[in-house]
């Protein structure tokens, strides 16, 4: 093995490292805790292991905390963002099934995040509560909510308004949601 794969390979098993293995409250690891552990190529490596992850079915996701940036961010951007391991794919049913969620729990967290995105990211809880009783039974609609924020979808403050959450930026494709709604005839 050629030196420079040698030495990409040492920082693609870091990389793993900080991206698996959970170290703080939320998942992933900040952009410059990457560049601390592996130098400041660490986008290039994070690329690399992009291409590795691939075929099982994983990405590297990066989401940035202030917004999405220009269409190349800046190192200084990058750095500022917290990187994620997520599916690159879509669960089947019956995997979102083997991993706790029922159907009703997954619409009722789609119209949550829909509804949201709607109200340009910011919406009473009980707004949110009465438009889930009309879908679902009325006993699982607090339920269902405080999973969505204790699962990190979602998230409440101190006046009652929820928010989107780290998991949804990482996980949901937001705009193919929405796509997906409007596409539905009813």
């Amino acid at each position: 093995m050629s030196k420079r794969k040698a030495y990409y390979a040492n920082k693609i098993k870091r990389a793993v490292h900080l991206l698996f293995y959970r170290r703080h409250r939320k998942p992933g690891v900040k952009g410059w805790e990457l560049s601390k552990a592996l130098g400041s190529d660490y986008p290039k490596v994070l690329k690399i292991l992009d291409k590795y992850l691939k075929a099982l079915d994983l990405q590297v996701k990066t989401v940035f905390e202030e917004g999405k940036p220009a269409e190349k961010p800046t190192l200084e951007q990058l750095d500022k963002a917290r990187f994620y391991v997520t599916l690159r794919g879509e669960l089947t049913p019956k995997e979102a099934k083997m991993i706790g969620w029922r159907i009703d729990d997954l619409a009722g967290l789609a119209i949550s995040i829909a509804y949201i995105v709607s109200k340009k990211g910011k919406v009473p809880r009980k707004e949110v509560e009465e438009l889930l009783r009309d879908k679902l039974p009325g006993w699982k609609v607090g339920i269902n909510i405080d999973r969505y924020i204790r699962y990190g979808y979602l998230t409440q403050d101190e006046n009652e308004q929820l928010y989107l959450d780290w998991r949804t930026h990482a996980e949901v494709d937001q705009k193919a949601l929405i796509d997906l709604i409007l596409s539905t005839e009813t």
